[in-house]
């Protein structure tokens, strides 16, 4: 393979790259790795060397690498037709059929699919739409959005006001306002021990209650949750949780946003977290997994109730004011409409119950007992493991140490790709969803291996 040796100087001059430390960067003080190719769970460098992706890309390459049903469907249809608008009733073959299709797989009684390119955009697009409903219907004051602490919503200006993780925030004039944050539901850090889970879970949603009746109900429009937290932390919600906190909402007429960014199509071992943890969402959120990012595509899908809001509000006011240039963009449809299938052909949903199930299982029976993994978690294609400096008093170590980033580069010396994730110690796992058990074992043994290394 021809290899451009100046890749990696322009590299450094010329490209910024996201979450990363600038200057490190560019004085060359951290490694860039350049990749060229994938195939099933494996990704390859341009120097050749082959590593487990165990955290499919971001959370996002669920049907695995080198997929040609999904490549030839994109080069086929922008042969067919590159590109073409969704404005003023146009539509093209690939976004119908995919809008039908996400429908089929969703909760009963979601209606319609608004296409986006990306998270960010497409929970911009949800926060714009709940307040068009609210003006809608004569309620201009309800307009805040409650969110999680270490809830992960998006990089842009209200999705990073909503995201609940301090690096989004720091610096950026974030968070805006119209955005509070309550509790997250994060069992392990709770700060009263003796609480059981379902103890745990009606005390955040007596919490958020508490916030409602502070702020005055009649100004909170909705609340935003992932069914299982992601970037902070990988955390499945307790027992509980979710009935706890939708009849708080369901009391104070306030609308859910399931931001199913991670979750959707599969990772949880159900097609949505929503039917998962039988959640009933006004709107979710999806992304990732809708093209196993093969092309970039996102999406809110709106209930049926939510829906005849809109359809009503342009009745009395026209055409509803919201669009972007690329929205259900042809090339990127085409990709989700073969991504679905496959994720059908293959049955992926099934063995991200069952291989995710086998490796959360396998990572505890190998590290359970070291001293200084204080949890370890997981629900479907998902696993985390929390490193701690004491077991017992449950304390972290000093974020100075940066123990959770040593374990990761540890792992990849061993061939392996984890994330270690921010605010805490937290090596996370979210493998494309057509791993095996021996794919799984290998993930287990580098992530064992490398804690010794690190902690002992």
């Amino acid at each position: 393979m021809f290899k451009n040796d100046q890749l990696t100087q322009w590299d450094q001059d010329h490209f910024f790259h996201a979450s990363t430390h600038l200057g490190q960067f560019a004085r060359g003080e951290m490694p860039n790795r350049i990749m060229t190719g994938g195939d099933g769970v494996y990704i390859t460098d341009r120097e050749g060397v082959r590593l487990l992706d165990a955290f499919a890309g971001l959370y996002c390459v669920n049907v695995g690498y080198g997929r040609s049903e999904v490549s030839n469907a994109i080069a086929a249809q922008a042969q067919e037709l590159s590109y073409y608008h969704s404005y003023v009733g146009h539509g093209t073959e690939a976004s119908i059929t995919l809008a039908k299709m996400i429908i089929d797989r969703a909760p009963q009684h979601m209606s319609r699919v608004y296409f986006g390119l990306s998270g960010s955009d497409a929970n911009e697009t949800n926060i714009k739409l709940i307040w068009y409903y609210n003006n809608i219907l004569g309620r201009p004051q309800k307009k805040k959005i409650i969110s999680r602490w270490r809830g992960y919503h998006g990089s842009g200006l209200m999705t990073g006001s909503l995201t609940g993780l301090e690096l989004f925030h720091k610096k950026f004039d974030l968070p805006l306002a119209n955005v509070l944050h309550t509790e997250a539901p994060y069992y392990y850090r709770r700060t009263d021990r003796s609480l059981s889970e379902l103890e745990f879970s009606s005390q955040c949603a007596a919490k958020l209650e508490a916030m409602i009746l502070e702020e005055g109900a009649d100004t909170i429009a909705a609340f935003i949750g992932e069914p299982v937290l992601g970037t902070g932390g990988l955390v499945p919600p307790p027992e509980g949780y979710w009935a706890a906190i939708q009849q708080v909402l369901q009391k104070y007429d306030i609308l859910l946003i399931a931001d199913e960014v991670v979750t959707g199509f599969g990772r949880l071992g159900s097609m949505f977290g929503a039917m998962h943890y039988g959640i009933k969402p006004d709107i979710i959120t999806i992304a990732k997994g809708l093209t196993s990012a093969y092309a970039p595509l996102s999406g809110s899908i709106l209930s049926d109730a939510f829906w005849k809001v809109l359809e009503d509000g342009t009745d009395e006011y026209g055409p509803i004011g919201h669009g972007w240039t690329y929205s259900a963009h042809p090339i990127c449809a085409a990709a989700g409409v073969a991504n679905l299938a496959l994720i059908d052909t293959l049955g992926l949903v099934q063995n991200a119950a069952s291989t995710g199930a086998y490796l959360q299982a396998s990572m505890k029976n190998a590290l359970g007992d070291h001293p200084h993994v204080g949890d370890i978690r997981g629900e479907g294609m998902t696993c985390a493991v929390e490193l701690i400096d004491n077991k017992q008093s449950v304390q972290s170590f000093d974020a100075a140490r940066k123990v959770g980033p040593a374990v990761v580069a540890a792992m990849l010396k061993r061939g392996v790709v984890a994330r270690a994730m921010p605010q805490g110690d937290i090596i996370g796992f979210a493998p494309p969803l057509c791993l095996s058990e021996q794919e799984a074992d290998l993930i287990v043994a580098a992530t064992t291996e490398s804690v010794v290394e690190v902690l002992g």
